[in-house]
C-alpha cells in the first residue's frame, strides 16, 4: 500500500474504531468479542482498501463487513458453545455512588432488550440509531430496501417501547 493510502487507512481506523466497537457489542458480542470483530472488520479494510476507500457509501460498505465477520463468527462451534446464562463481570473504573449504578443499570436494561428483538430487527436499530446510519446507509450494509429498514425500525420501536426492562427505567408507565 502506498504511503497515502496508509495514512488515509490510518486516519479510517482511528475514527471508526469505537463506533465499530459499540456496534458489534450492540450487535450482541461481549466487549473483548466485540474488539475482535472490530480488528478483523478493520484488517479485511487493509486488505481491500482500494475497494473501501472508493465505495459510494464506505461506512455502510465497512458495516456490511462487520455484520459478515459476526456472522463468520457466529458460525463456530467456538460461539455455539459459549456460555450465555453467566453474566460477563462489569469492570470497575473508578465510578463509585448512584450514577455509576444507574448507568449500569440502564446499559443492561438497553442490553437487555436489544437482546429481546430479532436479529434483523437489531440488526436495524443498532445501525440506524447507535451507529447513526441513515436509512439508505443501513439499507446498503444490510443489502435490503429502504423500505425494509422502515418497516423493520418500526416494528422494533413498538416492541421496545413494550419493553418490560426499559419500563422498568422509566417507572413503569407509558
Amino acid at each position: 500500500m502506498d504511503p497515502d493510502n496508509e495514512a488515509a487507512y490510518a486516519d479510517y481506523v482511528e475514527q471508526s474504531w469505537p463506533t465499530l466497537v459499540r456496534a458489534a457489542v450492540f450487535l450482541g458480542a461481549r466487549p473483548h468479542e466485540a474488539e475482535d470483530l472490530a480488528q478483523t472488520t478493520l484488517v479485511r479494510c487493509y486488505t481491500g482498501w482500494d475497494r473501501v476507500s472508493s465505495a459510494d457509501n464506505r461506512d455502510a460498505y465497512v458495516y456490511r463487513m462487520l455484520l459478515n465477520c459476526l456472522r463468520d463468527i457466529r458460525r463456530t462451534r467456538w460461539w455455539k458453545d459459549r456460555q450465555y446464562d453467566v453474566p460477563e463481570s462489569v469492570p470497575h473504573r473508578g465510578h463509585d455512588g448512584p450514577d455509576a449504578a444507574e448507568r449500569i443499570a440502564v446499559a443492561d436494561a438497553v442490553h437487555r432488550a436489544l437482546a429481546a428483538l430479532s436479529k434483523p430487527n437489531r440488526d436495524v436499530v443498532v445501525l440506524r440509531y447507535f451507529v447513526q446510519l441513515t436509512e439508505k446507509q443501513t439499507a446498503e450494509a444490510l443489502g435490503i430496501p429502504p423500505g425494509t429498514v422502515k418497516s423493520r425500525l418500526s416494528r422494533a420501536l413498538a416492541h421496545l417501547a413494550a419493553n418490560d426492562h426499559l419500563l422498568d427505567l422509566s417507572g413503569g408507565t407509558q
